[in-house]
């Protein structure tokens, strides 16, 4: 039994340090267990997006407490980018969390979610869609080709 929920537990890592800043590529753990094992779709579909899901909240939770460094000399955002960051969640609203999925501008975008204080269950929400239909995709994708 044990040796069934080290795959799951390693995927839901993998899939949760994904969603953080750290560099990672959940879908294809997500695909080596879809095709390697006997793990059920929904099984699979439930820990990817649980630990990616997670990984975005570490990011939100560090966004809410990043500008109480922002005098700091090495804090990773100017003042101007800060601003930037506000403009566009200005211009197109809280819904860009949908695009949490996608590489290299999603991570970002949930930090700034929390730096920009955007309301805890709206976030919660707009992310849990976007991390699960991600992998929903997938995982389709694959059922459909294999």
């Amino acid at each position: 039994m044990a040796e069934m929920i080290w795959p799951l537990a390693g995927l839901f890592l993998i899939s949760l340090s994904a969603a953080t800043l750290l560099p990672g590529g959940s879908e294809a753990a997500l695909l080596a267990l879809a095709w390697l094992s006997t793990y059920s779709a929904l099984t699979l579909l439930v820990v990817a997006s649980t630990g990616n899901i997670l990984g975005s909240i570490l990011n939100y939770l560090l966004g809410r407490i990043a500008l109480r460094f922002q005098d700091r000399v090495w804090f990773p955002a100017s003042a101007s980018q800060l601003e930037k960051a506000q403009n566009w969640f200005s211009r197109w609203g809280y819904w860009a969390v949908l695009l949490a999925w996608m590489p290299l501008i999603g991570d970002p975008i949930t930090v700034a979610a929390g730096v920009l204080r955007m309301g805890f269950g709206l976030f919660l929400l707009l992310v849990t869609i976007s991390k699960t239909l991600r992998y929903m995709v997938v995982l389709g994708l694959f059922n459909l080709f294999a």
